[in-house]
């Protein structure tokens, strides 16, 4: 598992299936906060997050998820009280 210190601002996040799955706006906490332009619902206004414990590992500008992609945005979650 990668730490937090280690995701960076528009480091793209990509699933275990190599897929993308968004590209970091920054690190609050333990949440990765997404772009809204990677809105898995589609309509680019709203920011999501996936747990930092979800990355496995990184490499140069990518991190990579311990699940695929279609999983990790069924479980990413809006909002700060998510």
């Amino acid at each position: 598992m990668a730490g937090a210190s280690e995701i960076k601002e528009h480091m793209e996040i990509v699933g275990s299936d190599d897929q993308h799955v968004g590209t970091v706006d920054k690190v609050e906490g333990e949440r990765i906060k997404l772009t809204k332009r990677d809105d898995p619902d589609g309509s680019g206004q709203h920011h999501h997050y996936v747990p930092v414990s979800a990355v496995a590992s990184v490499e140069g500008n990518r991190a990579r998820l311990s699940m695929t992609a279609q999983q990790a945005k069924q479980a990413a979650t809006s909002g700060p009280s998510s």
